[in-house]
């Protein structure tokens, strides 16, 4: 099962990517967390993406397509995967096409999960990260940080870009940058739409109906 899981910033992505990786044992395949792990280990790849990382700069996408490459030929993608924050624009949505296509393998379905701009928003500010355990948690109206992490205690930090500015500007380029990556998995016929309110347990349940 190859999979691409999509929504804005706040939809429960790296939530939902953990239950869906678990339940079927495939690769869990983060951008982010794949550049962070090349540049710490020094690897070749991770040399070129941190000279443009170090300027302030976008890592190119042919970079991240030759190290997702590299992962899936080594032993990412035998069992399947499930592509977290890559592809985020058009462009990189056919290099991606082309790349697997090259290893003779293609996507299978693309997962969209919807939320509404306003439950985004409250959702981000109110959301809160764990400085010992790294625990996302979050935080209603009537509580503050100084409660402490949930899961070990330690002290809770707010992340600079989940400011209401901040989360609007975001919101604003995903929408800008995502719109045709959908029209395009659309016209493929792989993208399914996905209710991201409600519980976790909820919004998991109607991912695993369409897989």
């Amino acid at each position: 099962m190859r999979l691409v899981l999509l929504g804005a910033p706040g939809a429960g992505k790296g939530t939902q990517a953990k239950n869906i990786v678990s339940k079927y044992n495939i690769a869990h395949i983060s951008t982010g967390d794949i550049l962070r792990d090349e540049v710490k280990n020094n690897t070749e790849f991770g040399i070129k993406a941190n000279q443009y990382m170090k300027e302030g700069k976008l890592v190119p996408d042919e970079l991240i397509i030759e190290i997702i490459r590299n992962m899936l030929v080594k032993d990412g993608g035998k069992s399947g995967f499930l592509m977290d924050g890559f592809p985020r624009t058009l462009l990189q949505a056919e290099k991606f096409d082309e790349m697997l296509a090259s290893l003779g393998q293609s996507i299978d379905k693309v997962i969209n999960i919807s939320v509404e701009p306003k439950r985004l928003i409250k959702r981000l500010t109110s959301r809160r990260v764990c400085s010992s355990c790294n625990n996302i948690c979050s935080i209603s109206n009537n509580e503050d940080d100084n409660e402490g992490c949930p899961s070990c205690g330690g002290e809770l930090y707010r992340r600079k870009d989940d400011h209401d500015e901040v989360i609007k500007h975001r919101l604003k380029v995903y929408e800008q940058q995502t719109k045709p990556l959908i029209d395009y998995y659309r016209k493929n016929g792989l993208l399914f739409e996905v209710d991201g309110s409600g519980t976790e347990a909820e919004v998991t349940e109607r991912i695993l109906s369409i897989l």
